[in-house]
């Protein structure tokens, strides 16, 4: 009987963790193993009610991943950016301002960030169906375990918690499962992304931000905590919060897309990326996410039948007959990050575009 192997890859040393003071949010730990009941369904059902309605970001632990499996995707997600050659890189570059799409590369100084510094970020994205285009040849005997850790973000993190969503609209629990079809046409995608150091000159540039203040486009954002400092969230209160690291735990926030979806109710929670403490200045930053999208087809219009939804008030962001598709949302965010002009708004320190009839604001 032939031997279970797998590829050889070296294995990526991230930095160790910041031992600096800082303001961290205090973020519910959702237990997603609890999910497994219907006594843990329904305790774990208002917990992520009270998490996405307080601040829209949390912690899940107990997903089904061992660190060692963990240290191994984030080994595997080091070599698009240290084992690639720039022309192999550019040979995969994606085309976002021209297809709305972000697959393959994002490259360096793509993004205008402020007063004329572009950024100092690489990421690769793969489509949860890999085959749908071509990748760097240190990749290719590596697709079968990317595609089963999206299909593990998929079915074992993701869709117990959009049924956790959907019983706290009171609604069916495959209500959110069915608009997010993992075979279905969509833009759901794994994202292998890499931040270098800046110039001290870019930073004071910027005023420290390497991302400004933003939401996801999609429904939901699953990040692979990762010990470098650097994201921070608005409050609610409205002051900025750093996201503490908690090992082999997963960082999970609400977009656009379920704000569209719930009518306001759960709002897509502003974040943003920032200068790492001292400690962890010199390191790379090195992340591994999951972004997800409902269905291409999805109109992302307020689920009007959900009785909460009926008591709390429906706050749509347009009008229903001009709401946009998920493909067309994605399209044009991804469109135009980075690359359009921004108007000042009215609120101090942010500034604002609007995107197919939507108006959308960023934070500095």
């Amino acid at each position: 009987m032939p031997s279970l192997t797998i590829p050889y890859v070296p294995h990526y040393v991230a930095a160790p963790p910041s031992k600096k003071t800082l303001d961290y949010a205090d973020l519910a730990i959702i237990d997603i193993s609890k999910a497994d009941t219907e006594e843990g369904r329904a305790a774990l059902t208002i917990e992520v009610r009270e998490a996405l309605l307080s601040h829209g970001f949390f912690y899940v632990v107990n997903h089904g991943y061992s660190q060692d499996q963990t240290d191994r995707i984030f080994d595997i997600a080091d070599l698009p950016f240290s084992a690639v050659s720039d022309s192999e890189k550019n040979t995969y570059a994606g085309t976002m301002k021209q297809s709305g799409s972000y697959q393959g590369y994002k490259l360096r100084q793509y993004w205008h960030i402020d007063a004329g510094v572009r950024d100092q970020i690489e990421h690769y994205n793969i489509n949860r169906d890999v085959t749908k285009r071509g990748h760097p040849e240190i990749l290719r005997p590596l697709l079968p375990e990317i595609k089963e850790f999206s299909k593990h973000n998929h079915f074992n993190v993701l869709h117990p918690m959009l049924r956790l969503i959907a019983r706290s609209l009171e609604l069916p629990e495959d209500t959110l499962v069915n608009n997010h079809d993992y075979d279905a046409a969509g833009e759901t995608y794994v994202r292998f992304m890499k931040y270098y150091p800046r110039t001290e000159e870019e930073e004071i540039k910027t005023k420290n931000v390497w991302l400004k203040g933003h939401t996801d486009f999609g429904s939901i954002t699953i990040l692979w905590s990762q010990p470098v400092a650097a994201l921070q969230i608005l409050t609610r209160e409205g002051k900025w919060r750093w996201i503490r690291h908690i090992e082999n735990a997963l960082v999970v926030n609400a977009g656009d897309a379920l704000d569209f979806l719930t009518g306001g109710y759960y709002k897509g929670t502003i974040h943003r990326v920032v200068k790492p403490p001292e400690d962890q200045r010199n390191y790379t930053r090195l992340g591994v996410f999951y972004f997800v999208m409902p269905n291409d087809d999805v109109k992302l219009v307020p689920m009007a039948e959900s009785p909460v939804l009926q008591r709390a008030g429906i706050q749509s962001r347009c009008d229903d007959s001009e709401a946009p598709t998920m493909e067309q949302w994605r399209k044009a965010r991804t469109s135009a990050y980075g690359q359009s002009e921004l108007e000042n708004g009215k609120e101090k320190g942010v500034e604002q575009e609007v995107i197919n009839g939507v108006l959308v604001k960023h934070y500095n």
